[in-house]
């Protein structure tokens, strides 16, 4: 039986001992008066304090029992004392190492945009017609996936092609921590199969990029210059009945300075499909923020996940192999048609996984 004291790295304890530190400086501010003048302050330092309290707690426990653990180790020397120290020594062991375990995990830096819904956009890329049809095959692995979270979805805008596939489609994804669940999925999807319209039979690739963007906050439409923003109205087309038909009640909005664009035209309500563009909208300028960001910090180490940049090839579909291959963790499944069935968990788990192993590797180098 090992009764050695486990140890955690010199780096993790450092950082520990400052977050204990930095929850004394919280505390005191949420004591400051002053600070409930300034909510969205007051809200950003109240959910500082809790996450840091609650890995602090944790933090203490270890101490306690890595100070239980080496007293036990000590009664081990007293022979009438033995056999109750190791039973001590046994559990206190335990105890340090789920708790270190813990800590390791909650160290790790959480991306503040984690707890967002998410709009998922795809849009059909190299091989005409068959990628249009793919392009639907991953909306609707992605609305299944949706469904057996609880999520509600909708579609924002959809651009059909001539054989029930899509040119472009936008997904907005509603519920408990979507973009954590679907930031993996940004990037290039392939598919090798063979396509409805193959007479010979041969097996023909296709592409779509899929781009999954946070939800912006309701308040980041302030941000936004009126003067920068045009707003067109037309005729929305496709299903939706004969009213559709009559009233241009579908809504572009095109932001000048950029050039991005975001419509929506689902809804009877030229006023809530305004709402939903504006949505979109500034999910894209802040994706387009977020990347050039990640650009400036280009010099730090490549995330094993990938830069999330569009033109990444990140995973392929095999048809004729019932096989999907995500090739930025090397894992491949032989369960193709569940997992086209709204069954990703198994692939977004292990993605998680892999970024969580890179992440706690840097945050013990230091890097």
């Amino acid at each position: 039986m090992p009764l050695h004291l486990p140890t955690m790295k010199d780096t993790l304890r450092q950082q520990l001992e400052r977050l204990a530190l930095r929850l004394q400086e919280l505390d005191a501010l949420l004591a400051d008066p002053q600070l409930a003048g300034d909510m969205a302050r007051y809200r950003a330092v109240a959910r500082e304090q809790a996450q840091a309290t609650s890995v602090v707690a944790l933090y203490r426990s270890l101490q306690r029992r890595e100070h239980d653990l080496a007293q036990s180790r000590e009664l081990m020397n007293d022979p009438e004392m033995v056999e109750l120290a190791r039973d001590e020594v046994t559990a206190a062991l335990a105890d340090v190492e789920r708790l270190q375990s813990q800590l390791q995990t909650a160290l790790l830096p959480r991306d503040p945009d984690d707890a967002r819904n998410a709009f998922v956009e795809i849009r059909a890329g190299t091989g005409g017609e068959e990628s249009a049809l793919f392009a639907a095959d991953l909306a609707r692995m992605y609305l299944r996936y949706g469904e057996r979270h609880g999520w509600r979805s909708e579609v924002m805008s959809e651009n059909a092609s001539d054989l029930g596939g899509y040119k472009e489609i936008v997904l907005r994804m509603e519920g408990d921590n979507v973009y954590e669940h679907l930031r993996f999925e940004s990037g290039g999807h392939r598919v090798q199969r063979v396509p409805a319209t193959e007479a010979q039979g041969r097996i023909h690739t296709s592409a779509c990029t899929v781009a999954v963007l946070p939800e912006p906050d309701e308040q980041a439409e302030l941000t936004l210059n009126p003067a920068d923003l045009r707003i067109d109205t037309f005729r929305a087309s496709g299903a939706g009945g004969q009213h559709v038909n009559k009233t241009d009640s579908a809504i572009r909005i095109t932001h000048l300075p950029t050039g991005i664009v975001a419509e929506c035209q689902d809804d009877r309500s030229q006023h809530r499909n305004k709402a939903k563009a504006m949505a979109v909208l500034l999910a894209r300028l802040r994706d387009r923020e977020r990347d050039e960001r990640q650009r400036r910090e280009a010099a730090q180490r490549r995330d094993l996940i990938g830069s999330g940049d569009r033109s990444d090839r990140i995973r392929t579909y095999n048809f004729p192999q019932g096989r999907l291959t995500d090739h930025r963790i090397g894992l491949t499944l032989h369960r193709l048609a569940t997992i086209l069935d709204g069954d990703l968990d198994e692939v977004i788990q292990a993605l998680a996984a892999a970024r969580a192993q890179q992440q706690l590797e840097a945050l013990e180098t230091g890097a």
